[in-house]
């Protein structure tokens, strides 16, 4: 059996200011992210990890090789363009009111009815191309690894759609489980690198949080 081990990067700045990042997009993260990483790693000390992937994008790649330097520098560390955030065109950058204020139809069915949306009006890509991208990436890394232990650092959109959709999760359905807050473990596994059980859905005990910041999760 193979385990896939899906971090969300760390809170980033535009995390923090309720802005869109998307696979464009980017920020720095923010100082307290480094403990949060790090208190990830003490959660994940005694696992032995064959291999870890990351998004290419900063934010991504940071959490990554930080989370590395805490558990074992040694584990190999792949960037993966295919691990990116959604290209949400011309969303990116803006704060998700505005986004509301300017397209309010398409940020609805972003977050609520991802068999609506309509990439074409933001110039962005679609639920189906992000899900086809990442899942071949999964399917690839647990073919490589079958009875291994997987690290994958991402992103919360693309993480979203693509966990879901490997559990068999119709499209209209993907944003019923609710969302992935910053440096989250998600887990999967598999038998055959094509059918997935979820094991563990968006877990930040380590971190222990009093209060929810909503801005911590998308």
């Amino acid at each position: 059996m193979t385990k896939v081990y899906l971090i969300r990067h760390g809170k980033t700045q535009w995390n923090l200011e309720s802005r869109y990042q998307g696979a464009n997009g980017d920020s720095p993260l923010l100082k307290d992210s480094y403990r949060e990483i790090e208190l990830l790693a003490g959660s994940l000390q005694q696992i032995p990890f064959d291999h870890a992937y990351t998004s290419p994008l900063k934010r991504a790649r940071v959490t990554a090789q930080a989370l590395l330097n805490h558990l074992n520098p040694e584990i190999p560390l792949t960037i993966d363009s295919r691990l990116k955030e959604f290209n949400l065109g011309k969303m990116e950058g803006m704060h998700f009111e505005d986004v509301a204020a300017k397209w309010p139809e398409v940020l609805k069915n972003f977050r609520h009815h991802p068999d609506k949306y309509d990439e074409s009006l933001v110039g962005g890509e679609s639920f189906l191309e992000v899900i086809d991208r990442f899942r071949a990436a999964i399917e690839e890394y647990c073919r490589q690894y079958p009875n291994g232990n997987i690290l994958v650092i991402s992103h919360g959109a693309a993480l979203n759609a693509a966990i879901n959709a490997l559990i068999g999760t119709p499209l209209a359905h993907l944003k019923d489980r609710g969302g992935l807050s910053n440096t989250s473990t998600t887990i999967l596994t598999t038998n055959d690198a094509t059918h997935f059980n979820l094991e563990k859905w968006n877990d930040t005990s380590y971190l222990h949080k009093d209060n929810v910041d909503p801005t911590d999760t998308i």
